[in-house]
């Protein structure tokens, strides 16, 4: 039985504020470097057949900080695009939007609930062609989103999985049905 594991990307500073970071290529803070490292060894005692991370500035280091600087990057895991609201808190989406999430409405100039769907099918795809553990560094969007597809549910079920920075997360099987077998594990 192959695992999936999800790691999420260590702080930056509009995670720490809340602020929506798709495109945004921020560094990480020196708590999310500190963090990122601590993942190594928690990571260390899985073998991965192979390691897949989102191209964004913050999840490559986090994967590089955490001793996998072989990580393979991968455009499907990128954040969700939320477009005209880059940079915007949902305190300030909500403003001008009653009630907005990003599970529930859309992102003008950015992505689709499908379209994010289409690109974390191709990552499940690959997850589940490769004889052995999978190993991603991604972000607190597109992780949730990631794990509701791996469990054949749409995207917007994203919603119901919390994701914190610097945290892990596996997902599997059980009688030849996907699982989740742990989520948002902070390693300490």
């Amino acid at each position: 039985m192959s695992e999936i594991w999800l790691v999420r990307h260590g702080e930056t500073e509009w995670s720490r504020s809340g602020r929506h970071t798709g495109r945004t290529d921020l560094p990480l803070t020196p708590d999310g470097e500190a963090a990122a490292a601590v993942l190594g060894p928690a990571l260390a005692s899985t073998s991965f057949a192979q390691v897949l991370t989102s191209p964004r500035r913050r999840a490559h280091d986090t994967a590089r900080l955490a001793g996998f600087s072989d990580a393979v990057v991968d455009d499907d895991l990128v954040e969700w695009d939320y477009g005209d609201y880059e940079g915007m808190t949902t305190t300030e989406i909500r403003e001008s939007v009653p009630g907005w999430t990003i599970w529930t409405h859309p992102c003008p100039g950015g992505e689709s609930a499908q379209e994010v769907a289409d690109r974390l099918d191709r990552v499940v795809g690959r997850a589940r062609e490769v004889d052995g553990n999978t190993l991603v560094f991604a972000h607190g969007h597109s992780l949730p989103a990631l794990a509701a597809r791996w469990l054949d549910q749409p995207v917007e079920e994203g919603r119901l999985f919390r994701l914190g920075t610097a945290t892990t997360s596996v997902l599997g099987e059980y009688h030849e049905a996907p699982v989740m077998m742990r989520w948002n594990s902070p390693v300490t």
